[in-house]
């Protein structure tokens, strides 16, 4: 055993360089060991709090934080080599090549981290209601673009490039590209509003008089809003023409409209008056007609073959298949009122007035 140990102890004595190396390493063996059982432990009792940012923020670091460290001890580690063997110039090279993993490493941290916080605000984890959509991948994606440029120009600082000099040419140059680019810029700015205004989010229907667009929305992208069709058809529609037309959102309706016109024969007119009365009340006492809202049956029209009267009221609901069903419980319950009065609807008809003086033989 005391042989073996004088043969190490010469060992580092003959070749100096070693000891250092093997330190880096069994250091950064420990720290990966100590980040591996802290992660371990802790993760699973952040799970079970109500914040969002503290397991987000520690899942997002604990394996760049692994990686750093390694990069950092395989570097060091190869200057000692580099230096030891009078390899200068090659020893400089991990100096950038440390700093640029360093760079990456926390752009990918800062990335993990706004990932982490999107998908717990999105499937309202700890929370008892999700965060909307729309706002939340708009900000996720600016904070996004955000890290990524200021990741870029930290770098360039760390190569002692001039900052200055690259933003006055990306003044001048996003001019040139801005003239070049128009349209796509526009649908830039176009997804931009979307995501600022909200006239819709994804999942809303939407429809626009003014283009052949209906559908739900699925996507709202920078460039290109993707929107199913009913048929099941994919509509692609840059961003930019959103804001030369106007969109109409029935998802967020209150309450869907009943309005229609029912037609009784002119000869029974003298009944007119009570199944008018009769439909009215029978409306304000349907279950899911919504009686806040403004309502009203009147005889409002002498049509070419019938009397009309209007029926104009809401439901309580907005689900379309529902809304049909309560739209026609109220059509078939005012037929009902029309029968038990001795009135009957009518149809269009046509009366022949024939003279006196005509006679038709059979």
């Amino acid at each position: 055993m005391e042989e073996q140990a004088a043969e190490i102890t010469n060992l580092f004595s003959q070749k100096g360089w070693l000891l250092p190396i093997v330190i880096i390493l069994a250091i950064m063996l420990l720290f990966h060991f100590l980040i591996s059982r802290f992660h371990k432990r802790i993760s699973p009792k952040l799970e079970k709090t109500h914040l969002i940012w503290d397991s987000a923020f520690l899942n997002a670091l604990a394996r760049p934080l692994k990686v750093i460290i390694w990069i950092l001890g395989l570097t060091f580690s190869l200057q000692v080599l580099a230096f030891h063997f009078d390899q200068v110039s090659f020893g400089k090279v991990f100096t950038p090549i440390r700093n640029f993993a360093i760079v990456v490493l926390i752009l990918w941290f800062t990335l993990r981290f706004i990932k982490n916080i999107e998908e717990d605000y999105s499937k309202g984890r700890r929370k008892k209601k999700r965060f909307d959509q729309t706002t939340l991948r708009a900000i996720c994606q600016v904070s996004r673009i955000a890290a990524v440029l200021i990741a870029t120009l930290v770098y360039l600082q760390t190569q002692n490039i001039n900052i200055s000099a690259i933003l006055a040419f990306g003044g001048a140059g996003g001019l040139i590209v801005g003239l070049a680019a128009k349209d796509l810029l526009a649908n830039f700015f176009g997804g931009l509003m979307i995501y600022l205004d909200r006239p819709f989010s994804v999942g809303d229907w939407i429809r626009s008089p003014d283009r052949e667009i209906e559908g739900t929305v699925e996507h709202i992208g920078w460039r290109l809003t993707r929107i199913r069709a009913f048929d099941k058809r994919p509509i692609y529609v840059p961003n930019g023409i959103f804001s030369n037309i106007s969109v109409v959102n029935p998802s967020r309706m209150t309450n869907r409209q009943i309005k229609t016109h029912v037609g009784i024969r002119y000869e029974d007119a003298p009944k007119m008056n009570k199944i008018v009365t009769e439909v009215e009340e029978m409306i304000r006492n349907h279950p899911e007609i919504d009686t806040e809202k403004f309502m009203m049956v009147r005889f409002n029209e002498f049509g070419p073959s019938s009397l009309k009267f209007l029926i104009y009221c809401f439901t309580k609901t907005t689900a379309w298949a529902d809304y049909m069903l309560y739209q026609q419980d109220v059509f078939l319950k005012t037929i009902e009122i029309i029968e038990r009065n001795g009135a009957k609807c009518a149809f269009p008809t046509t009366t022949l007035h024939v003279p006196d003086g005509i006679h038709v033989k059979s």
